[in-house]
């Protein structure tokens, strides 16, 4: 199985070019059964980067345009009454799927958000008194806009905290921008299918290979220490819940089986540390003034904390 997955991520890294870290961030929350919030500027190619994941993993994709008019009922389905069958009749919403786009996120009023992070939590979805178990791989990937605020709700802290993963996504280096553009010139002329690498029956088979992957119990004094340091520095004004270990935790498996192995080392901890922390912690008000960055300061908690031998 280790040779298909590292089939995928080369054929993810060849669709999507100057994102190779992101990219594995984004497989590695899918495998740890977990959801991901992306931050980043328009065009970048966040909605790329999730459809292409989903053809590789031969599931189905559904993209929603979040809109402060959205309704709670828009995303995950209503009952309405048939007329000729003088009867109601449930009409599932695009919640209903594998790999779900929330688009601009912080665009729709809290109880349109609140409804797809029950879902998210919950992995169900009740409609008129009616529950519906969702797929078993369903994976939310959400987008928010970081440079235009106006009329937006952003999500509170504690609503980030549902997702596993935070990713910021970066402008591509020039170089990547020219293979980007010859790219899409090349694909203008004769567009190529994504061939899936395995069916999405597999995932639930990887993901049991993913979760007996072995974390030591001083790899996870590790991890419990440096969330538990987030709530001791004098930079961050609210430290991480106990979410966080456990994301930490799931993440760094997952991380451990792309790369060939069957147990979680130090590294792998402190590279998910930045990704499962920053939505997670707020810094106090005189280290922003001070200009201090949330990456910076979670890479000094992660160097203060003793590593394990």
């Amino acid at each position: 199985m280790t040779e298909t997955i590292g089939e995928l991520l080369k054929k993810y890294e060849e669709r999507i070019i100057g994102q190779q870290k992101n990219l594995r961030f984004m497989l590695t929350s899918a495998l740890a059964g977990g959801h991901v919030l992306i931050e980043g500027v328009p065009g970048t190619g966040k909605t790329q980067m999730v459809k292409t994941l989903a053809s590789l993993l031969d599931s189905d994709f559904n993209r929603v345009q979040f809109t402060p008019d959205l309704l709670p009922s828009d995303i995950t389905g209503n009952a309405i009454f048939n007329m000729k069958e003088q009867s109601f009749q449930t009409i599932k919403g695009p919640i209903f799927t594998n790999v779900l786009l929330a688009d601009e996120i912080n665009r729709t009023p809290a109880k349109t958000q609140a409804a797809l992070l029950e879902a998210m939590e919950e992995k169900q979805v009740t409609i008129q008194g009616e529950t519906f178990k969702l797929p078993d791989f369903f994976f939310v990937v959400a987008t928010q806009n970081p440079i235009e605020f106006e009329g937006t709700y952003p999500l509170p802290e504690a609503q980030q905290d549902r997702f596993l993963m935070k990713i910021m996504i970066d402008f591509p280096t020039l170089e990547d921008e020219v293979s980007i553009l010859n790219m899409v010139l090349e694909e203008a002329i004769q567009e190529s299918a994504i061939t899936p690498i395995f069916a999405k029956e597999q995932l639930k088979e990887i993901q049991r290979e993913v979760h007996a992957v072995k974390l030591s119990e001083d790899i996870a004094d590790y991890v419990t220490k440096i969330v538990r340091k987030t709530r001791e520095t004098e930079h961050i004004q609210h430290g991480a819940s106990t979410r966080a270990i456990i994301a930490i935790a799931k993440t760094s498996k997952a991380w451990a089986y792309l790369e060939g192995r069957d147990y979680v080392t130090p590294d792998d901890v402190k590279m998910m540390a930045a990704p499962c922390l920053r939505h997670r912690i707020q810094l106090s008000p005189y280290a922003e003034l001070e200009g201090s960055h949330i990456d910076e300061t979670i890479q000094t908690i992660v160097g203060s904390v003793t590593v394990p031998r």
